[in-house]
Parts: structure tokens; sequence; C-alpha cells
């Protein structure tokens, strides 16, 4: 069921409840107080016939059934009986005995109270008076024709009405709820417009405030994210296979010349080393690859596992040392770091290395000098790790791409590389829900401030 539908039955079901329940509300107020009105009336009526009826001392019974006859009250089949203290019949009205007397009525009714009761077409009132003489039970009954015809004609009106309230509900509704879901149907025709190839159309917003206007922007939102994620991913994608292409076209350019001719085994072998090193990049391209993918595809995680920082930079040391025998690692711990446990994160112990080595070797290899400062501070529940070198810098325009993947400095196109290493810093730190800062200056050196939460 289309939404426009379901909020028209909603509208129509409420005014229907609504409709209903006032017209009923009317008719039995209504009926209430034409039955409270017509019993007042009928008992002044009898009040007042037994007021007449005792006002002289000699009871002239015809006399009074022929005055309450002439007089015009609009009381239909009226009824009176008036009976004293030992049960007997003093006036009556009643020729054809049509009204039925209860003793225990009456009994009720000496005790102080009226009774309003109905009896066949009747609508019977049973009171008490005093007199000079003694306490007379009156008893008057009538039939309200002309309410029961009044009650019949509001039925009427009130079915009418409902039914032509439902009606112009059902009206009312369709054109609101369409009218309400028209900015909706634009952003779904729009939407329906827009492909992966067209990922740079907008959704009309409107005014942005009300509910519609949130959506269209969440929306619109939504589509930057995706453009410019499907365009980093085209991106990625090309300049990965640029960066692939490379060395397989070296390795392939050397066979072919190795296989040209006959060659010596000091060819060969010099040859196979040339091979052997294009190969060796090759892998560590893969694998760079490989671990942007696995980072960027899991986001935030929850890791279970304690780790000294320090241990994870000690370690690198020795590790980059042992196979650079030019690069120069410096190492040194803030004072305020009395306490081993301000070092201990929670993490990968691999991930981390490939990052803590990714910026070893990105200062030492872009600085003249081949050094790399490293310090520890600890602020508030973070373990701080500064890198610092004396490098070749960084642009100010670099400074804010150098996180793009395959992208790399002006001033770095001579020197080796690819351009993952700080992308894959900044997947890795990400994910540890850490924080990754540059700064740098060209000539003058770079610093990399990497923030870890502390357990």
């Amino acid at each position: 069921m289309q939404i426009r539908t379901r909020l028209t039955l909603q509208f129509l079901l409420l005014g229907g409840i609504i409709m209903i329940s006032a017209s009923a509300a009317i008719y039995i107020f209504s009926a209430r107080f034409r039955m409270e009105d017509f019993n007042s009336r009928l008992r002044d009526k009898a009040v007042n016939t037994a007021n007449v009826l005792f006002s002289t001392d000699r009871i002239n019974a015809s006399k009074i059934l022929k005055i309450e006859n002439e007089t015009p009250d609009f009381l239909q089949n009226k009824k009176i009986i008036i009976i004293n203290f030992k049960n007997d019949i003093v006036y009556s009205s009643d020729d054809k005995k049509e009204i039925e007397i209860k003793n225990y009525i009456l009994e009720r009714v000496r005790m102080g109270y009226n009774v309003v009761y109905k009896q066949g077409k009747f609508n019977v009132i049973v009171t008490l008076v005093y007199t000079n003489y003694d306490r007379f039970v009156i008893i008057a009954a009538a039939t309200d024709v002309v309410g029961s015809l009044h009650l019949e004609k509001l039925r009427v009106i009130l079915f009418i009405v409902c039914f032509v309230s439902l009606a112009l509900f059902f009206v009312a509704g369709w054109l609101y709820s369409g009218r309400a879901l028209r900015p909706i149907s634009a952003v779904v025709k729009k939407v329906e417009d827009i492909s992966i190839t067209s990922l740079n159309l907008r959704v009309f917003e409107g005014n942005g405030k009300d509910e519609i206007g949130k959506l269209a922007k969440t929306f619109n939102n939504m589509l930057e994210r995706l453009e410019t994620s499907f365009s980093m991913q085209k991106n990625f994608i090309a300049n990965a296979s640029h960066e692939l292409r490379t060395p397989l076209t070296s390795i392939n350019g050397q066979l072919e010349v190795l296989m040209m001719k006959e060659r010596s085994t000091d060819e060969y072998k010099t040859a196979l080393e040339s091979v052997l090193d294009d190969i060796r990049a090759l892998i560590d391209l893969s694998n760079r690859l490989l671990l942007i993918a696995r980072t960027s595809a899991e986001g935030p995680v929850n890791f279970n596992k304690k780790i000294r920082i320090d241990e994870i930079l000690w370690q690198t040391q020795e590790e980059i040392s042992r196979f650079n025998k030019d690069y120069h690692i410096n190492i040194s711990i803030d004072d305020s770091l009395t306490d081993c446990d301000q070092m201990i994160i929670v993490g990968d112990e691999y991930l981390l290395k490939v990052a803590v080595s990714n910026l070893i070797d990105n200062a030492c290899k872009y600085s003249d000098n081949h050094t790399v400062n490293i310090g520890f501070h600890h602020i508030d529940k973070f373990i701080e790790v500064v890198f610092e070198d004396r490098g070749i810098g960084i642009s100010k325009d670099d400074l804010q791409k150098v996180f793009e993947p395959f992208y790399r400095g002006t001033n770095t196109i001579s020197l080796p590389g690819s351009g993952i290493g700080l992308p894959l810093v900044s997947q890795i730190i990400k994910i540890h829900n850490g924080i990754v800062k540059i700064s740098s200056q060209v000539g003058k050196g770079t610093t990399v401030t990497v923030l870890l939460p502390t357990v």
C-alpha cells in the first residue's frame, strides 16, 4: 500500500472516530436532556394537579378531570394517579388502568425518593407531595411522542452529517497527503535520474529545515561521499595498475634482453639480481595494497591484545637498522613517563609495526643525514609519539593530499617510492582509534605526530 493511500485511510479513520464519537455524545446528551425536561414537566403537571385538587374543601374529581383535559400541556396520553397514605386512590385520570401501581415503589417514594421508570410506551414518575391533610403519592405518566420524534430526526441528521463528513475527510485526506508527499515524490523522481555515471547530480533541498529538507540534505551528503569514494576508487585502481605495471614491465624487459643471446654466469647473476629487486618491490607493493584494502574495509576495531608502544618502536628500530646501516633512529622517552602502564595500548602488533616502520623509513629516506628523532609524551588518556626529521619537507599544497593513495609530493618524484606509506599509516592509526597529524616546511623537515589511546 502506498504511503498516500495509507495516510488517507488513517486520516479517514481518525476523522471517522472523532465524528462518530461526537455524534454519539450529541445524541446521548440530547436524549438525556429531553428525558429530564419531559420528566420535569410531567412532575410539575402532577404537582399542579394535586395542588388544585387539595386547594378546595370539597373534592370535585370531575371538575379537576375536565380542567386537566382542557389545559394544553403537550403531554400525550397523560395519566395522573394520587394515592393517600393508606394506599387508597383519591384521584385518577387512568380510566383504562394502564399504569401499574407497585407497592414497593410506593414505599420507596414515602421514604423520600423520587422514582422514574419506563412502563411500555409510558414514562412514569412517582413523587411525594405534602398537604395539610396527609402525605400523598403522585404517579404521573405520559408518552413522549414529540421527544421521540425529535430524537428520530436527530438520528437521521447525525447519520447524514457523519456520512458526508467521512466523504469530505476522505477527499481532504487524499488532497492533503498528496500535498504533504509532493516533496518526497520530487526527491524520488530526482533519485531515479541518479546513476553511477551521474553521481554529481543533487536532490533539491527546499528550505533545508523541515524533515523533507533534512532528508534531501542527508541524501546529498551521502551522494557526495559516494562520488568521492568512487573517484578515489577509480584513481586508486588506475594508480595501482600503473605501479604494478612498472616493475612487471621492467622484469619482462630484463628477461627478454637476457634471453636474446648466451651470456656469462656473472651477467646472468647480475640480471637475476636486478629482476629479484623488482620482484621484491612488487611483493612489497602488493602487501601494502592488501594492507590498505584490509584496513579500509575494517573501520574502527575493538582490539583485545595489550601492547607496549615503546617495545614496538625498539623492535622496529632494530629490524630497520639491520637492513639499512646508514639509517639513524634516535628514540627518547619523556621524563614524565615514569609508569610503564602509560605506554600500554590495545591493538594489532603487526599493523602497528607496519605503521611505525613506514614513518621511520620515510623520515630517513627523505633526509640527507638519514636521521629520525622519535619522542614519547603522555597527554591525558593518549600516548603521543612524535617523528621528526630534517629532510626535504612537504609543501603546503602537497600536505593536503599526502594521505591520498599513490599521491607523491612534487619534490619526491626523483626518489623511489609508491605513495602508499602515509595512507597506510593513516588507515592503521584510524582503526586503532588514534589520530595522525603532519606539519612540515620545505627544506627544513617534517614532524609527524601520532596519538594513540592508552588503556
